[in-house]
């Protein structure tokens, strides 16, 4: 074989890459920068599921596989959490521009992968209450409308006062109220939490929760946030 046969052997094996040798990785093993994947699942396998649970179901923070949340959650809110994250809550941001891990595609793709699991929901008839709240909704909402809708809607499970019943848990709890927003209080009303048990503003009585209503039992459960942890949550949506 002479020198040129050789060399040009030698350039083949270069572009063919290592990983095409006998006994060499699959060159799916191949170790991927953090910023370079691209799957939905390993995504939120290692950014999501140790508080939305694998799967997203059974963690302790909003069910992000269920097809209600995901059919209520507009893609833009979706992107803005994820990437700026909830102040004052353990919800943190990941965006890169803010000093997280994902890079705006993976943020997109994290978005769009959520948004595919509503697809098939069930929201019943339209019109169809909105998952964030208008500033004007905010503004409208009423302790005393909120405490009587709790009693109808709400206290069957979790209580009278939400102090906890036979088959829920107290909402109450200063603890609890310290780590969520008012929107997780209105996530939870709206989308129930399916994988618990418990049912979401559509299901949850004898006939589904008006808007008004889903507006003042928000309310009325983030009056009773601890004044410490009140000054620090956010009511615009997040």
């Amino acid at each position: 074989m002479t020198r040129l046969s050789l060399f040009v052997s030698a350039l083949l094996l270069v572009a063919l890459g290592c990983d095409g040798l006998p006994g060499r990785p699959d060159p799916a093993d191949r170790y991927q920068r953090p910023d370079e994947i691209t799957d939905f699942d390993a995504l939120y396998a290692v950014n999501c599921s140790g508080c939305h649970g694998e799967g997203g179901q059974s963690g302790p923070a909003t069910p992000l596989g269920d097809p209600v949340y995901a059919a209520l959650a507009e893609p833009g809110y979706l992107e803005q959490v994820i990437a700026g994250g909830v102040p004052g809550t353990p919800m943190p941001f990941f965006a890169t521009e803010n000093g997280g891990t994902l890079t705006d595609e993976q943020v997109s793709i994290l978005v769009r992968g959520l948004k595919a699991r509503g697809v098939a929901a069930d929201l019943g008839p339209a019109p169809v209450p909105a998952l964030v709240a208008s500033k004007s909704q905010l503004e409208q909402a009423e302790l005393g409308r909120g405490e009587r809708a709790y009693g109808e809607f709400c206290a069957r499970c979790h209580g009278v006062g939400g102090s906890g019943g036979e088959s829920a848990g107290s909402i109450v709890e200063p603890a609890y109220l310290g780590l969520v927003s008012d929107q997780a209080l209105r996530t939870a009303v709206m989308a129930g939490r399916n994988d618990l048990g418990m049912p979401g503003w559509l299901k949850v009585g004898k006939r589904p929760m008006a808007p008004q209503e889903i507006g003042d039992v928000v309310a009325w459960l983030a009056s009773k946030r601890p004044a410490t942890a009140a000054s620090s949550r956010v009511r615009d949506g997040k």
